[in-house]
């Protein structure tokens, strides 16, 4: 009841500026707990689809595997991968007849294959960071901006009733800390969850970026 007295207590420059700060928070906020939910999800589906890739004993045990590891990026990059295997086999079979031995023409159009899955991958696991980003650069001025115009109406008052009194600046000053504290409460988790999740979406892409690799090397060795 105080924090909502306070909030009508101050003026409507006030609460317009305490208003986008709240809708900035609760955005982050849910972007904050929806990705963390995306990128733990991401990391245990990898971790399991890259156990049972390394545990088959040929591709095609890793590909019937695939689709139950849709959270993993692993796995989207093994399915385009192996479609793309597929394809170039099946072609060198209709140009050569079915006695062709199982090569494939083009190790680098396998490569460009996993390369464009990377990135979409890592599009879809950065979606929605820039908004925490944006959110812990431009709220610490919204808020700044509700302090200065709370210490206008400091001197206003000041100038209206010539008394510097508490009675009279008190008002003001409220006003500009609380929205100076607003402006931090929304920067201050946003910042500190861009940094972490940006962090483990490096991570991912670093482990896409080894299986890329691995899954090339084993190709190369296999099929040319």
């Amino acid at each position: 009841m105080d924090v909502l007295g306070a909030f009508l207590s101050t003026g409507w420059v006030a609460k317009v500026v305490l208003v986008t700060l709240a809708l900035f928070s609760l955005a982050s906020w849910s972007v904050i707990l929806a990705k963390w939910r995306e990128l733990a999800a991401a990391k245990r589906g990898s971790d399991r689809f890259l156990r049972a890739f390394r545990k088959s004993s040929r591709l095609n045990e890793a590909a019937a595997a695939a689709p139950q590891h849709r959270n993993s990026p692993l796995a989207a990059m093994f399915q385009a991968g192996y479609a793309e295997l597929e394809a170039q086999i099946r072609s060198a079979r209709q140009a050569m007849g079915p006695e062709a031995s199982l090569k494939i023409g083009s190790l680098t159009g396998l490569t460009r294959s996993l390369e464009r899955v990377i990135g979409s991958e890592q599009e879809r696991l950065q979606r929605a960071l820039p908004l925490l980003a944006t959110t812990a650069s431009a709220t610490p001025f919204i808020g700044l901006f509700g302090t200065v115009w709370g210490i206008m109406n400091t001197f206003h008052a000041i100038g209206a009733t010539g008394s510097t009194s508490i009675v009279t600046v008190a008002p003001g000053i409220a006003e500009a800390l609380v929205n100076t504290a607003a402006g931090l409460l929304a920067a201050i988790p946003a910042v500190v969850a861009y940094n972490h999740l940006l962090a483990r979406v490096r991570h991912l892409r670093r482990r896409m970026d080894d299986f890329q690799l691995e899954f090339l090397n084993l190709v190369e060795r296999n099929f040319t």
